[in-house]
Parts: C-alpha cells; structure tokens; sequence
C-alpha cells in the first residue's frame, strides 16, 4: 500500500480528496501545519506529497524547496495542490520541482487521483494501487 502525505489545512477539501485516495487503496496522512509537513515528509517517506502552498507556519514554497534540497527526499514526487492560479505561481512550483500544479476548483477529486495515480505510475512503474474505475466520485 503506497503512502500518500497530503499537506492540505482546508479540511473539507482534505476529507473529499482523502476519501478518494483511500477508496483507490493507498494510505493516507493529512498534515494541517507546514513545519509539521515538512517533519513528516522526512520520517514517513511517502511514496508522493499533496502540497498546498498557503499553510500555517511554513508555506509550501519553503516546504517544497527544503525538500528538494534533501537528497533523502528529492526525488519524492510533488503536486501542489492550491488556490492559487497566477502563470506565475505555476511557472514558480515547476521550476522549484515539483512534478505538477493542480488548482483545486478546477480538478474533482477523480482527476486528482488520475494526476496521482500517473505520478505513481512515472515513479514507481505501473505497479500501483489503483482502482480500475478511478471515474466515479
């Protein structure tokens, strides 16, 4: 079972997408705080990080590049997961690592497990937990 950290402080959003992910078969942990987050991604080694960027105490900015800086945790696979949806922000996040950018009012959480499950895929090859039917919310 592959570990998912999701980095999200808007639980209803965290609920919905969380529930999805644990339908699919992986585990999931939600951290609320970003200096928490960061600790985590060190200790538990997840498979893949959910990041939002606007977060309590560290933003997912310095999340994301402390851990890319971390050659225990480079090559982690990132998808920011946020509200904000400047070119610039985007343009930011990739350059920074991570491997996408999701703005969460224009994904379902079914497209988000598509996003998840592709990066797990890339990462890790095809063997992944993945519901056959990843379309129904």
């Amino acid at each position: 079972m592959k570990k998912i950290l999701m980095i999200e402080n808007d639980q209803s959003f965290e609920r919905l997408i969380k529930y999805k992910l644990i339908q699919a078969g992986y585990y999931v942990i939600n951290i609320t705080d970003g200096q928490e987050g960061l600790k985590a991604i060190n200790e538990e080694k997840p498979a893949l990080v959910l990041l939002n960027i606007l977060l309590p105490s560290m933003s997912g900015w310095e999340i994301l590049e402390k851990m890319k800086a971390n050659p225990k945790t480079n090559t982690i696979p990132v998808l920011i997961l946020t509200n904000l949806e400047s070119k610039e922000d985007l343009e930011r996040g990739l350059k920074m690592g991570a491997d996408d950018y999701i703005v969460k009012a224009h994904f379902t959480p079914a497209e988000v497990l598509k996003k998840v499950e592709k990066y797990l895929n890339h990462h890790f090859g095809s063997n992944t937990n993945a519901l056959q039917d990843s379309n129904s919310d």
